[in-house]
């Protein structure tokens, strides 16, 4: 496993585009984050929105990018047939897996990257896989907007990875939230492991 997770990272921070997506990440989290909160007004130092959830803001873009990197360190070994060579030094294909994880999760210390990584895997084609990706992140809150229906916009939100996950941002009106912050982050990590689980039996079963 050491020498899995060493040639994952080696592979990862040398590409190019790593760089250039953790930096795009962080300055949209940060821009939109500074955004939101300067124009949230608290008069008499009473705000009605979460301080802390506005001041997170920026998430909701950032993480786009995240997944973008996520599939593209996954998907670009089968564009370039690399993977033929890195199943060949392990032949163990839940080890490249679980490396390819461990190392992602770490350096964007992010959840939705193991989300990405597992639909990644699954779907070889880039463009198609970043569409499979943020449609999962995205969807389930778009449904929840345009619903209609109070109670069925709730159990939306109850089960999207992102609007269950996100709730671990609020800290007022928590009785309020569709889900509870802990719950949530229970429901994003069911749907990391059932991405994970489907791409450790795709990979297994394909052909490199």
């Amino acid at each position: 496993m050491r020498h899995a997770l060493h040639a994952e990272w080696t592979k990862l921070r040398t590409l190019a585009s790593t760089f250039w997506l953790l930096s795009a990440a962080a300055a949209l989290t940060v821009t939109v984050s500074a955004a939101a909160a300067a124009a949230t007004r608290c008069p008499s130092g009473a705000c009605a929105d979460d301080p802390a959830k506005v001041s997170l803001t920026g998430i909701y873009l950032g993480q786009a990018v995240i997944a973008v990197l996520a599939v593209t360190a996954a998907s670009s070994e089968y564009g370039t047939g690399m993977i033929r060579l890195t199943l060949a030094a392990t032949p163990r294909r839940l080890t490249v897996l679980a490396a390819k994880a461990v190392v992602l999760a770490v350096l964007d210390l992010v959840l939705v990257a193991l989300l990405s990584l597992g639909a990644a895997t699954a779907v070889r084609e880039a463009a198609a896989s970043i569409g499979v990706v943020l449609g999962l992140l995205y969807l389930f809150p778009i449904i929840a907007a345009v619903a209609g229906n109070p109670d069925l916009a709730r159990h939306v939100e109850q089960i999207g990875p992102m609007t269950a996950g996100l709730a671990i941002q609020a800290t007022t009106g928590l009785g309020t939230l569709p889900i509870s912050p802990w719950t949530g982050l229970g429901v994003l990590a069911a749907w990391a492991m059932g991405a994970l689980l489907l791409a450790g039996v795709l990979l297994r079963r394909r052909d490199a």
